[in-house]
């Protein structure tokens, strides 16, 4: 058997084939964890098991094929008797009597539940500053932000509090953290993983993924996560199985190299354009042909990506009312005051916010202007990547400008923290999947590095992203990189 430092040290996917081989024992791997998602000092983590439920703990999940290994889950996700806040006050303490069907699919495929994981509230924000309950910290650099929404998911699998975790995704909130924590973060096509038990921020876009140490990892999670559910009418079945990425070559991959969101402007920080640029050799040095393309709707994906959700979100949040469950602050009597004092209290400046433009976007007078106006443009994004992939298997870009920003830096300018999402926007506004691995560090950060396919293109996008990543060789530990510690 092994000890707990060589048991944090194993890939997921490791511990699973150790676990059901019986080279390790999956409660002394849960344990190990449990101890380190305890002391957690990055905030990463809202609440943290005890032990596995009796019946996540049914044979120890050994002869399953996710052997056992603890799984780490945002905050949004609702978890039966668990406490499924969503960063929020609002849902302070809230126990749903129900489990998110992504969850369940895990836990069922062995994958006992370690703890819920903090995030930027209902989802919105790029920094996971948002969060009720206190920012997350950088595990490479606890001055900085570790990217948001899903910054708990991948501090906490950044770190070693977790072998593995999921978030969501709705304009970038898996892809962009994973980017500065230097892990490997996958959002797959709309549709793929079940909406039920996901507490809702922009129904058209949210979408469930994996946040990993590496490539096999994301696979393996993803394969268990994916699947129609009847209970979600927009999920679907995906026409292939995930497959276990072996790619040793990208010969005869096409990749696009899209002049809007690869900083020819001067976005993108020099050391980020620097190791993509790098990371756009080893492609070559595998075999793949590299061309400029374009898309000449992306620069407007931002805008039409923050007017979509937060006409959204002011539809979807309006079940928060202190009536039915989550927070009620009494209105002497008086139903309206209530709401007003119940939503006030309970809502922090960033939701306010965005429930506040998204009503107005709404409004009788300004709905063509605006959402009508935000959908047109939606369209055209996704036309233009249909366009792209008639000529091109695969785009790439940075997956963030910059790397992790200082705590605070960026609170008091919306719209400078808004920019974070510019890479990542335009896909998920597409519906198509894309995938942002580590590709080294600048200034001492990681930098993240996003390949991007058209819809139902999982395999090819993971069997890239492996073949890329055995290229770069990085080594996601910020403790032996000598850039942080790792609990």
């Amino acid at each position: 058997m092994k000890g707990p430092s060589e048991l944090i040290e194993l890939s997921a996917a490791a511990a699973a084939a150790c676990a059901r081989s019986r080279e390790l024992d999956p409660a002394e791997l849960f344990e190990a964890y449990r101890e380190r998602a305890a002391g957690d000092r990055l905030n990463a983590f809202t609440w943290v098991a005890d032990r596995p439920s009796p019946a996540e703990d049914a044979g120890n999940g050994v002869q399953r094929p996710l052997g056992g290994v603890p799984l780490a889950v945002k905050d949004l996700f609702c978890t039966k008797g668990v406490p499924s806040q969503a960063g929020s006050r609002m849902l302070e303490g809230y126990r749903p009597p129900y489990t998110a069907t992504v969850v369940q699919k895990l836990v069922d495929a062995g994958a006992p539940l370690l703890g819920k994981t903090n995030q930027d509230e209902f989802a919105m924000g790029s920094s996971n500053e948002n969060s009720a309950f206190g920012p997350v910290l950088n595990p490479w650099d606890r001055s900085r932000v570790p990217g948001g929404s899903s910054g708990g998911s991948a501090a906490a699998v950044a770190a070693g509090l977790a072998p593995w975790a999921i978030g969501t995704d709705t304009g970038g909130s898996i892809r962009q953290p994973a980017a500065l924590c230097g892990i490997v973060g996958c959002k797959p096509t709309y549709g793929a993983c079940s909406r039920f038990g996901m507490i809702a921020f922009a129904s058209s876009l949210d979408q469930a993924g994996p946040l990993t140490r590496d490539v096999t990892d994301a696979a393996l999670l993803l394969r268990h996560m994916t699947g129609q559910d009847r209970r979600d009418s927009t999920s679907l079945k995906l026409p292939e199985e995930i497959e276990m990425p072996s790619a040793e070559d990208l010969r005869g991959v096409r990749l696009g190299i899209p002049e809007e969101l690869t900083g020819s402007g001067g976005g993108v920080q020099p050391g980020v354009r620097a190791r993509f640029e790098q990371t756009l050799k080893h492609a070559e040095a595998l075999g793949a042909s590299l061309e400029s393309c374009r898309l000449p709707h992306a620069p407007h994906a931002l805008a039409a990506y923050y007017l979509i959700t937060s006409a959204e979100a002011s539809a979807n949040l309006a079940r928060f009312d202190g009536v039915r469950y989550g927070l009620r602050i009494d209105g002497a009597g008086d139903l309206t005051e209530m709401y007003s004092r119940t939503r006030a209290t309970g809502f922090g400046a960033e939701v306010k916010r965005r429930i506040m433009l998204g009503t107005y976007a709404l409004s009788s007078g300004y709905y063509d202007a605006y959402y009508g106006t935000a959908q047109k443009v939606r369209t055209k994004i996704a036309e233009d990547f249909r366009a792209v992939f008639e000529r091109f298997d695969l785009i790439v870009t940075p997956t963030s400008p910059w790397t992790a920003f200082e705590l605070g830096a960026k609170t008091e300018d919306p719209l400078a923290m808004y920019l974070n999402d510019f890479c990542t926007a335009p896909m998920p506004l597409a519906g198509i999947p894309a995938i942002s691995i580590p590709c080294g560090l600048a200034d001492g950060l990681p930098v993240g590095f996003q390949l991007v396919g058209p819809a139902f293109s999982e395999n090819k996008l993971l069997g890239a992203a492996f073949a890329l990543e055995q290229a770069i060789g990085f080594d996601g530990s910020p403790a032996r990189a000598g850039q942080g510690s790792a609990a």
